[in-house]
């Protein structure tokens, strides 16, 4: 697999939690050997949330009105 920032290689690795909890908690994901992007099931969660979120706001005429004023284009 190939990292989305630097197309560099992508190594399957333990990554390890100890802020977020009481108790220290795994989770495998990957890591970029090049960059260090790490990429991981919360994170894929949260792309794709975001990405279909945005897709969705990208549609013609989603737009609420009231800043679709305030868009238009003044000479």
């Amino acid at each position: 697999m190939k990292c989305v920032r630097c197309e560099g290689l992508m190594v399957v690795d333990n990554l390890i939690d100890l802020q977020e909890s009481g108790i220290p908690m795994w989770m495998r994901g990957l890591r970029c050997v090049s960059c260090g992007n790490i990429v991981d099931p919360l994170i894929l969660r949260h792309r794709r949330i975001q990405k279909a979120g945005t897709m969705r706001l990208l549609k013609p005429g989603v737009l609420v009105p009231e800043f679709a004023r305030q868009l238009k284009a003044t000479a």
